[in-house]
Parts: structure tokens; C-alpha cells; sequence
């Protein structure tokens, strides 16, 4: 009989998309609250990033330990649980008027991020897939999570010309809850190698702490977080602040994007739209090429264009360029990333595995982000940030290419 294709959309592939979509939709605004939230209280910059710095650390600090509770639990209440956590800290910072409290309730948001993140969610539908679909799967969820970035941003800016900043939290709390809703769609089988049943969590924590591929991984996943939760925080006020005037005969203001600050939401916005057609496509060729090949490759394009873009004079246009050109490259690792860390270690304990890599990601988000707020009250601009982010892209690129990408059997001592 003719071997029956296992189908690529699947409830759980479904499920999935609509949790991260939402979830990233909240995560990728905050950029947008920084100036009206400083200028409320008249906090220096270097206050409320330190808030969402502390988000992306306790993301990171919060992925494995989210992974483990999955496995462990089950996946569902692992997500139930990141979801009250986000909702919580989200309604708690909306009554918070100082910076302490912004920064310490953001530590709730952050395990939110994880419990429904990448770490979790990439995990169900990694295992839920069958072996030829698993790298476009991977990528059809990561995708989601860029477009939640498309909507999250804007909505947030317009969300804002109509209430407060402390409404629009409440709103977004409520917004996260409602993502819960998709849960039952998101029943996953374990599938995994006998050897891989067999193993316990220690013993597979041990072979990948032993195997120098998966340190290099770790390494060169710090560059992501930082550019990516740098621009994310930093970018909206960046081009508020520096970027040239809104022509007012020009397409931009046609489309009615009349002001800086509404052009800084709009490309994270395009950011996100950008890296859907990326991150999709990093998925297709996962499934057809070397992915830490195809890792160097996107980390060596995010070094170039981020270095033109900090040597080019700010305008309308640079700002749309940049959005679009680093929006390809933006998620397209996370694929990759998590289908390098699924294919050399198994399917196991993946949540796990990629959690703790993607702790590297969250440690260089937090420093992208303090280093964005504190650097520009020492200087008065971005520049120094976004030179260290092009140096560690750098890094990046070249960590990526001694990693041996084969299977390391469950038991296995790494050579």
C-alpha cells in the first residue's frame, strides 16, 4: 500500500499558532509604552527599560524551568500557568508607580513570556509532527509569533490615542487569558526513540552539557536576543527621536503615518510582517539544507544590514528598509535553532534542551535592552548599542559553523 503523507496543519499546529500569535502580540508593544510611561512618571529611559530587561532575563530564566514543568505535568497546564502569570504582572504594573515595581512585576510577565513561548509551544508541535513536516511546522509557529508582532505594536499605539497606558495593560491581561481559550486544540502524542524513553532528564541534560555543539548553540544565541529585544524596546523611540519629518506629501503620510512616533510602531510592525515571508522560508530550507549553515548565513546578513543602517542618515526611508530587510532575518533562527537542538538530542525532553539555549537568547535580551535604556541616559543616543549588536552578530555567525550536526543518540558519549 501506498504510504499515506502525514498532514502539515494540524489542531495542535493551530492551537499553537493562536497562543504564541497572541502572546507575541502583547510581548512585541512594549517598546511603544516606553516614552508615554517615562514621561508619566519622569523617569530617565534607562527606568522602565531596566523593566523589560528584567522580562527578557526572567523569560530566559523561566524557559527551561517551563519546559521541565511540561514534561513533568503536561503542556497545557504549563501554558495555563505562563498564561495567569502574564496576565497578573500585566494588571499589577497597570496600579504601579515606581520603577522598582515595574521592574520586579515584569519578572511575572517574563515567566508568562516562557510559559507561553517558544519553548513550550515549539516543543508540542515539534513532537506533534511528523519528521518531514517538523522543520516547516517549527517555522509555520514561529511565523506566528511575527505576526503577532505585526498587530501587536500598532494596536498598542492606536489603543493608547483612545485610554490610558494603565487601560491598555488591563486590556492586553485580558487579551492573554482569552489565548487559553485554544488549548484543547493543543493535544500532542510523544513521540521519541526507545532510547529516548528510557533516559532520564539527567542523564540527557548530561550528554548535551558534554557535547561541545550544544555550548556553541548556547553561544551563539545571545546575538539574537540582543538585537532582537533591543529594537524591540528601543526601536519605536529611536526612530521617534531621530528619524527625519514625515513628508507630508509623501506615501507615508497618505497611508496616514503622520508622525515619527507613529512610524516607530509601524516598523516593528513591518518587522513582524517581514518575518513571516522569513521565517517561513527558514523552515522550507531547514528541511533541505545545513542549519547551522543556514544559522551563520542569517546572523552574517543581520551584522551587514545593521551596520549600514547605523552608518546611514535616519530618514522615513532607511527606517522602512531596515524594517523590512532585518524583519527577514528577524525569527528565522528560531527554527532553526530549536530544529538543530530537536534533531541532535531527539524529542525527549526538547523543551528542555531549547529552553536552556534559549536562556543564551534571553541573557543577550537583557543586556540589549538595559544596555539601550542606560547607554543613551549616559549619551544621549543608541549609537554604542547598536555597535556592540553588530560585533555580536559577528560572533554569532562564525560560533555557528564548528557545531556537528548529527544525531547524538540517547547514551551516547559526545566525541
Amino acid at each position: 500500500m501506498p504510504k499515506v503523507k502525514s498532514p502539515l496543519v494540524t489542531p495542535v499546529l493551530i492551537g499553537g499558532c493562536i497562543v504564541i500569535l497572541l502572546s507575541f502580540a502583547v510581548r512585541a508593544s512594549f517598546g511603544v509604552f516606553q516614552i508615554p510611561i517615562a514621561e508619566d512618571f519622569g523617569w530617565p529611559r534607562a527606568e522602565f527599560s531596566l523593566a523589560i530587561a528584567v522580562q527578557n532575563l526572567a523569560w530566559g530564566i523561566g524557559q527551561p524551568l517551563f519546559g521541565a514543568l511540561a514534561e513533568r505535568f503536561g503542556d497545557r497546564r504549563a501554558i495555563i500557568a505562563g498564561g495567569l502569570f502574564y496576565a497578573l504582572g500585566l494588571v499589577l504594573s497597570a496600579v504601579s508607580v515606581s520603577p522598582l515595581a515595574h521592574q520586579a512585576l515584569n519578572v511575572l510577565i517574563g515567566f508568562g513570556i516562557a510559559g507561553m513561548g517558544f519553548g513550550v509551544v515549539l516543543a508540542v508541535v515539534g513532537r506533534a509532527a511528523s519528521d518531514e513536516n517538523r522543520s516547516m511546522a517549527l517555522g509555520i509557529a514561529t511565523a506566528a509569533g511575527s505576526a503577532g508582532q505585526v498587530v501587536g505594536a500598532p494596536v498598542a499605539e492606536w489603543l493608547l490615542g483612545l485610554m490610558s497606558w494603565q487601560a491598555v495593560f488591563v486590556v492586553f491581561a485580558g487579551i492573554i487569558l482569552a489565548s487559553l481559550t485554544a488549548l484543547p486544540l493543543m493535544r500532542a502524542p510523544a513521540p521519541a526513540r526507545r532510547a529516548e524513553l528510557e533516559e532520564s532528564l539527567g542523564e540527557a541534560l548530561t550528554r548535551a552539557f558534554r557535547d561541545p555543539s550544544f555550548t556553541l548553540i548556547f553561544l551563539g544565541f545571545f546575538s539574537c536576543g540582543y538585537q532582537l529585544a533591543f529594537i524591540t524596546a528601543h526601536f519605536p523611540a529611536f526612530v521617534t527621536e531621530l528619524c527625519g519629518p514625515i513628508d507630508p506629501g509623501g506615501a507615508l503620510h497618505a497611508m496616514g503615518i503622520t508622525t515619527t512616533s507613529a512610524l516607530g510602531a509601524v516598523a516593528i510592525s513591518l518587522i513582524g510582517l517581514a518575518n513571516i515571508a522569513g521565517t517561513l522560508t527558514a523552515g522550507w530550507l531547514g528541511k533541505r539544507f545545513t542549519r547551522k549553515y543556514l544559522l551563520a548565513a542569517i546572523y552574517t546578513g543581520r551584522t551587514l544590514v545593521a551596520a549600514w543602517f547605523i552608518m546611514t542618515p535616519v530618514t522615513p526611508a532607511t527606517v522602512i528598509l531596515f524594517s523590512v530587510i532585518m524583519g527577514a532575518l528577524w525569527l528565522a533562527t528560531v527554527p532553526l535553532t530549536s530544529g538543530l537542538v530537536a534533531h541532535i538530542y531527539g524529542l525527549r525532553y526538547m523543551g528542555t534542551l531549547y529552553g536552556i539555549v534559549f536562556l543564551s537568547h534571553q541573557i543577550g535580551g537583557f543586556l540589549g535592552v538595559w544596555l539601550g535604556g542606560r547607554l543613551y541616559d549616559i549619551y544621549g543616543d543608541y549609537t554604542l548599542v547598536w555597535w556592540i549588536g553588530v560585533g555580536v552578530g559577528a560572533f554569532s555567525a562564525l560560533v555557528h559553523l564548528p557545531v556537528r550536526e548529527r544525531p547524538l543518540e540517547a547514551g551516547a558519549v559526545p566525541a
